[in-house]
């Protein structure tokens, strides 16, 4: 079951967070090295569209999210939802953390 975490990225800014980890269902962090990783942003869950962070993980478990000044910069302020999910190297998809993500807007661009 994915865990709760809720995240605020500023509009237009470069965005990483690595404050993310990956656990089994012992509770003990998966090494992530040979595992896919991928997150998604929409703007509900139903929705076509959607933002692809760049997303990676290591042997501690750890999930780093970034997207780039680019990207944060095209999405319209407001509430979205996203989720992050992992799939080992024999297929199983496994969904470790989900939430809500807040844009920020920007006054400078």
């Amino acid at each position: 079951m994915a865990t709760k975490l809720n995240l605020v990225i500023d509009q237009g800014a470069t965005y990483s967070n690595s404050n993310i980890i990956a656990y089994d269902s012992t509770n003990t962090a998966i090494n992530l090295t040979t595992y896919t990783v991928a997150s998604k942003i929409r703007k509900h869950y139903t929705s076509t569209n959607a933002v692809s962070f760049t997303a990676t993980g290591n042997s501690t478990g750890y999930v780093t999210l970034a997207l780039t000044s680019n990207a944060t910069a095209n999405i319209v302020a407001g509430r979205y939802v996203y989720d992050v999910e992992v799939t080992s190297n024999t297929g199983i998809v496994t969904r470790v953390k989900e939430g809500i993500v807040t844009i920020t807007p920007n006054a400078t661009y």
